[in-house]
């Protein structure tokens, strides 16, 4: 039954001050009891029970009117009246927590934090440890900025049976900590995450990222736990050149994952490279390579490197036969083994050959040799292997440098012999090229030769047996001493005086500048620099139409520099002639070789075969002229001397390509392709004719065509080093744009050993290496 609550109100004053404390505090419980909402009253009541003594029931009336005012939202009302509480009841805790929340919630942060320690330390006394941690949490949250609360808010979390909240709160405090460059102490925080949270992989990449930036790889090691972190750890140990760490990283990225073939293979490979047969062999074998090819080579290669060479080199075979694509990686191993093992590179290496050449593509096998020879330039094997070869290939420019190497290897293992018949044979098909010379020269010196200069003399003046391409059949098409007449040789007819002769013959049109003097008198000595050529001997038959022609010559696009060959020859002194007929020829009138003597011998030598071959059907006739001894130095000067009105083939090669070039400009392209194709012939202007011909070949999309241009113009000497390394630049390149990588990366190895960093060559050497051993 509702109260009068006035009359109530008024009857407990006049009780409490009469003084009867406990009769008023009873009145005033009534009143609060029928209208709870009445805080004044309520609050009256709690300063009674207070003045009473009874502190729980005191509490207990102000706790509710705080609570209450709390909810509300007048916290500064409600703060005080907790506060009054804990006047009355220091250890009252929720009268505690709600004024640390409320100091909070108005950022009086010192003031909480005092309220929360205050719980805190009671409930640790009371062994509450699940309320600590409960403390220590709301703690964390207090003050973004103090981390040491937070971390141990985190730890809090842990203790409470909550580790990913303890997790993801110590990855957020890691984040903070490195955005203010407090590293270390970002690493120890993302350390105890890890503690909580063992298989949270973002908390070990972190970790891991950590480590490696601030260099310690050690600990980044410990860290990592899968084989993508080990990797990455490789990867950076690599790229510090710390080449050892990296390997035993990926070593441990391959007991996490067994099952990475491709992980293997690369492991397989580093201790290959490492010659550390019996530990690739732990990666990698014919049961984990599977049908992979790429897998199965690497195989072969630790086979052939660990001794097994017989197994390694039938697997090879087997590749290359399934695929003959696969050639140019066998290639590559063989390469790599050829100064290590140059005899076991050369038997991989010929696997890779016979594969090209079972496809008739002689010229890739012989660029698999050349590479090989290359680096190891003496391996005589691979040289005659190549030699034979380019024969059945016809592939000429690459067998003549290969019998260069061949000379070369053989001088410097003793040889002498072998040398000396390969040497002869370059010299006479190229008897301008000083190198073949001076091997010709070192190959007589092996042997013997007390004087190699006088042989080198006799073999380029004709006069003996000289055997070579272009020479042999002429000398076979030369009439034998047997075949000539054996009946007594014509009368010596007195020659007709130079001044007769010009009355009789008739003046040329155009008299050619004279190219060879006449011998000074013979008391006149030259200074002696060494040996010379002795003077043929006088001819008792008469004179041979050829020789009464003028005494000047011009010389052709194949003419040869015998001074320039061999050497600074000089002339002895000659001793006087002996009495000769009146119309012998004074014998300082003769040239020498230390005259400077250019000779064509490639058009003076045909002539000779017609006037031989003429003579030999006029032989009969006793008073017809003698033919011109091919082996006469002599007879080839006097039958010079009468082609003095015939127009240089240098001059007609120039105009060619003169002509070729105006094509050109003039947009007439296939007739510039056919001047500069008969510039190319003459060997002073092949390398600007075939190397402008592979130009236009490659503008004009014919890219075979090109190729095959280039590489003549390769084999003649440049002009400058400049345009030998431009034109082996653009060679290469066009042979990268045709797949020929083998070839490509041969030239830009070769290039490279030239002309150091020449443009972009280092990268592009990388580039093709790496197509090379992806195969």
């Amino acid at each position: 039954m509702p109260i009068d609550r006035a009359a109530t109100l008024k009857n407990a004053e006049k009780l409490l001050r009469q003084g009867k404390l406990d009769a008023a505090i009873a009145e005033y419980l009534r009143v609060v009891e029928d209208q709870p909402a009445d805080w004044n009253t309520a609050n009256l009541l709690g300063d009674l029970y207070a003045r009473a003594g009874q502190a729980d029931r005191a509490v207990e009336q102000f706790t509710r009117i705080a609570d209450h005012l709390n909810e509300e939202g007048f916290l500064p009302k409600a703060a005080a009246l907790y506060k009054k509480i804990l006047k009355i009841k220091p250890d009252y805790e929720h009268a505690l927590i709600q004024s640390a929340e409320i100091a909070a919630s108005q950022g009086i942060l010192a003031e909480a934090r005092n309220y929360f320690n205050a719980v805190l330390e009671r409930r640790a006394a009371r062994g509450d440890q699940r309320g600590v941690a409960q403390i220590r949490i709301r703690l964390g949250t207090l003050d973004p900025g103090d981390y040491e609360s937070r971390a141990n808010a985190a730890r809090a979390r842990a203790q409470i049976n909550d580790p990913a909240g303890a997790v993801r709160d110590l990855k957020d405090l890691a984040s903070e900590l490195a955005d203010k460059g407090r590293q270390d102490d970002a690493i120890a925080v993302l350390r105890e995450a890890a503690t909580f949270g063992p298989d949270d992989g973002e908390v070990r990449e972190r970790l891991l990222a950590a480590y490696i930036a601030t260099g310690d790889f050690g600990k980044a090691r410990e860290c990592a736990s899968t084989a993508d972190e080990f990797k990455a750890l490789a990867a950076v140990l690599e790229e510090q050149g710390r080449a050892d760490e990296a390997l035993q990283a990926l070593r441990d990225a391959a007991r996490v994952a067994p099952d990475d073939n491709e992980l293997k293979a690369h492991l397989a490979r580093a201790f290959v490279a490492r010659g550390d047969m019996a530990t690739a062999a732990e990666y990698l074998t014919l049961e984990t390579a599977g049908d992979d090819p790429q897998l199965l080579m690497t195989v072969a290669e630790i086979q052939i490197r660990g001794g097994q060479v017989d197994d390694g080199l039938a697997l090879l075979r087997r590749l290359v036969a399934e695929d003959p694509g696969r050639r140019d990686g066998v290639a590559m191993i063989g390469w790599n083994l050829a100064e290590s093992s140059p005899d076991v590179g050369f038997s991989v290496a010929e696997v890779a050959a016979e594969s090209a050449i079972a496809q008739s593509d002689y010229a890739s096998a012989a660029t698999v040799l050349q590479e090989f020879v290359t680096r190891v330039p003496y391996h005589v094997p691979a040289l005659l292997r190549l030699i034979d070869l380019c024969v059945d290939g016809g592939l000429e420019a690459t067998m003549y440098a290969a019998q260069a190497q061949l000379a070369d290897a053989y001088i410097a293992a003793g040889a002498a012999s072998e040398a000396r018949v390969i040497a002869e044979d370059l010299v006479a098909r190229e008897p301008w090229e000083r190198s073949n010379v001076e091997r010709f020269r070192k190959a007589l010196e092996l042997l013997g030769e007390p004087d190699p200069d006088a042989v080198i003399a006799d073999r380029l003046s004709g006069q003996s047996p000289f055997m070579s391409t272009d020479f042999g059949s002429l000398v076979e098409d030369l009439p034998s001493v047997d075949e000539r007449p054996a009946e007594a040789p014509p009368a010596p007819v007195e020659e007709t005086p130079p001044a007769a002769l010009a009355s009789e013959s008739p003046a040329p049109a155009a008299e050619p500048p004279a190219l060879v003097e006449e011998a000074p008198p013979a008391q006149a000595k030259a200074p002696a620099a060494g040996p010379s050529l002795p003077p043929p001997p006088p001819s008792p038959g008469p004179k041979n139409p050829l020789q009464q022609r003028s005494e000047h010559f011009e010389l052709s696009s194949n003419a040869i520099d015998l001074e320039s060959i061999l050497g600074e020859f000089e002339t002895k002194p000659k001793p006087a002639p002996a009495p000769a007929a009146p119309s012998a020829p004074p014998a300082e009138a003769r040239p020498t070789v230390a005259e400077n003597v250019e000779v064509d011998l490639s058009i003076v030598l045909n002539d000779i075969k017609k006037a031989a071959a003429t003579a030999s059907v006029s032989a009969p006739q006793r008073n017809a002229p003698a033919p011109v001894q091919a082996d006469s130095l002599d007879g080839v000067f006097e039958h010079l001397r009468g082609e003095a009105a015939r127009k240089s083939a240098l001059d007609a090669a120039e105009e060619d390509y003169k002509r070729g070039l105006a094509f050109r400009q003039s947009g007439l392209i296939d007739k510039s392709l056919e001047a500069l194709k008969s510039a190319s012939r003459a060997p002073k202007l092949r390398f600007q004719a075939a190397s402008l011909l592979g130009r236009i070949y490659r503008d004009r999309g014919s890219i075979p065509e090109a190729i095959e241009w280039f590489e003549r113009a390769a084999q003649a000497p440049a002009p400058t080093p400049e345009e030998g390394h431009q034109l082996l630049y653009e060679l290469a390149d066009l042979l990268e744009t045709t797949g020929e990588v083998a070839r490509a990366l041969a030239i830009c190895l070769e290039l490279q050993a030239d002309a150091g960093d020449f443009r972009d060559l280092p990268v592009r050497i990388t580039r093709l290496s790496n197509v090379q051993s992806r195969g």
